[in-house]
């Protein structure tokens, strides 16, 4: 649940040039700036958050594994020799984690962009009708369950603090804006993560025998998959059964069907 307003911290505020003006109260906003809100350090929503992109790392360099798995399985199916193999390994690699680690940053990146676009609308509504605005955040309150002298109060002193947090808080659940170096680091986890991944099948292609490379990379991948979902359910504090489940039958799933196109198509 979320903590008390009383409990938290005094935000951080931070002006910067590039947002229409506004009352001296309201904090302005910029790319990596705190919307003034004071982070609640164990709140429910940080919380999930940080599980999700402490496991997140697994969950790439997971799909490292069974993408490069999965195209050396359809073209050693296919007859393929060591050279091609080693080939669409590496070059999987490249492909693979250029794309996911793009994918990543144009995700992260357009996640900022919304939550700046709704910070700087909302503190133009507040430099414009802030009766209007204080009264929503009574509202909000009193929906909460308290009574409507408490709810003035508490309201009272949040926006006394910081009017602008109080309000995207209240509003949206916001209570950090992205920051702007968090796009391309994103980029850059999921890159080296996914990369890390693919080296798993593509070390068995580079030193071991045609002859029981197949089979070496699915006992390979299955240990992989296992150690980096228990890993990821660790310290994500999620289901390790769920995780390992889910990642084998990806992966599998993935293997087999590349492994059955290479025989019947090639």
């Amino acid at each position: 649940m979320r903590q008390s307003p009383a409990s938290r911290r005094p935000p951080r505020r931070v002006p910067v040039d590039g947002i229409p003006a506004m009352a001296s109260t309201l904090p302005r906003m910029d790319a990596g700036t705190h919307p003034g809100t004071a982070v609640a350090a164990d709140g429910l929503w940080h919380r999930i958050v940080a599980r999700v992109r402490e496991a997140s790392w697994a969950l790439d360099a997971n799909d490292g594994i069974i993408g490069i798995a999965g195209i050396l399985q359809g073209f050693a199916s296919a007859g393929a020799g060591d050279r091609l193999l080693i080939f669409a390994a590496v070059a999987g690699t490249l492909a693979g984690a250029l794309s996911a680690g793009g994918t990543k940053w144009a995700e992260v990146a357009a996640q900022r962009e919304t939550e700046l676009a709704i910070a700087n609308q909302v503190a133009l509504e507040l430099a414009t009708d802030p009766a209007g605005e204080r009264a929503e955040l009574v509202q909000y309150w009193q929906g909460r369950g308290l009574t409507p002298e408490l709810a003035s109060e508490v309201v009272h002193q949040l926006m006394e603090r910081d009017a602008l947090g109080a309000q995207l808080d209240a509003e949206f659940g916001l209570e950090e804006v992205t920051s702007r170096t968090a796009p391309l680091l994103a980029g850059l986890q999921t890159t080296i993560a996914f990369t890390v991944g693919t080296m798993v099948p593509l070390l068995i292609t580079w030193f071991v025998p045609l002859a029981i490379e197949t089979t070496l990379i699915v006992v390979a991948v299955v240990v992989s998959l296992s150690l980096t979902s228990l890993v990821a359910a660790g310290v994500g504090r999620l289901s390790a059964l769920h995780m390992v489940i889910r990642s084998l039958t990806v992966g599998l799933g993935t293997m087999g069907a590349s492994y059955l196109a290479g025989m019947f198509f090639f």
